[in-house]
């Protein structure tokens, strides 16, 4: 199944992980939310929980959304060094990352966690974007399907109308392995497809699917070219403000 971009804005999420202080992300979000003006795709960006009063400060009225990184599946508790859905949402958050593969693979997190992530982070009005991808064992053992699926089916049940799904090649994310746009693209069809068969063809046909492996502005436009590759969850080239425009640029 190939998707219908029409039918779909573009979006491109800058996951800062643990980066910038408070200065450079104010200056950050004053460069992206004059830069990204007039922009087809739409924008979120993904600060480090300290940072989010800032950014959420100096995007306010932008259209730029802000996302926390991670969240707790309670809501309220004894859970030292946790953040919940009910505190991002407090924070000015419209977004929450759920699966994302650092979490999966550096915290152990697997897919009932994320699950649990999802329904809270639906709990607490905010958008899930669900990260799922394979390692570099998984797609030379050819298990990419199999991976893939699992991970989707498990959050499946929490999903509500509004959310988005980043696929995550693991072995392609500073590895010095490359998925070209045909690998993201056959990655992406084969979400959509599941979606369409799991879910319906209307939301298949709507849901954003993000590419997130290693995006620049050199591999942006090959990419965006793609039918289902809906736009990106960016990293180290989200630090840069430049980039990260030239980036959601690929879209116009």
């Amino acid at each position: 199944m190939t998707g219908d971009t029409s039918s779909r804005r573009p979006l491109v999420a800058a996951n800062w992980k643990m980066h910038l202080l408070s200065g450079e992300a104010r200056a950050w979000c004053q460069r992206v939310r004059e830069g990204a003006i007039g922009a087809r795709a739409a924008a979120a960006v993904f600060p480090s929980f300290p940072l989010l009063p800032a950014v959420a400060e100096e995007l306010a009225g932008s259209g730029v959304e802000v996302g926390g990184q991670d969240l707790h599946p309670e809501d309220r508790g004894a859970f030292t060094g946790d953040v919940s859905g009910f505190q991002l949402a407090d924070a000015g958050c419209a977004w929450a990352l759920c699966g994302h593969s650092e979490r999966r693979h550096g915290h152990g997190e697997g897919d009932e966690l994320v699950a649990r992530k999802v329904a809270a982070a639906v709990r607490n009005g905010l958008k899930p974007m669900l990260c799922v991808g394979e390692t570099r064992d998984e797609r030379r053992a050819g298990a990419t399907g199999e991976v893939l699926a699992r991970q989707l089916r498990a959050a499946l049940p929490h999903l509500p109308a509004a959310w988005a799904l980043a696929y995550e090649p693991v072995w392609a994310i500073g590895t010095g392995e490359t998925a070209t746009p045909e690998t993201a693209q056959a990655a992406h069809a084969f979400l959509r497809s599941l979606l369409a068969a799991e879910r319906s063809a209307a939301e298949a046909e709507g849901a954003p699917i993000l590419y997130g492996g290693s995006v620049t502005p050199e591999n942006a436009a090959a990419l965006a070219a793609q039918p289902d590759v809906d736009g990106f969850l960016v990293g180290g080239a989200s630090l840069d403000p430049g980039k990260f425009l030239a980036i959601i640029r690929s879209l116009d």
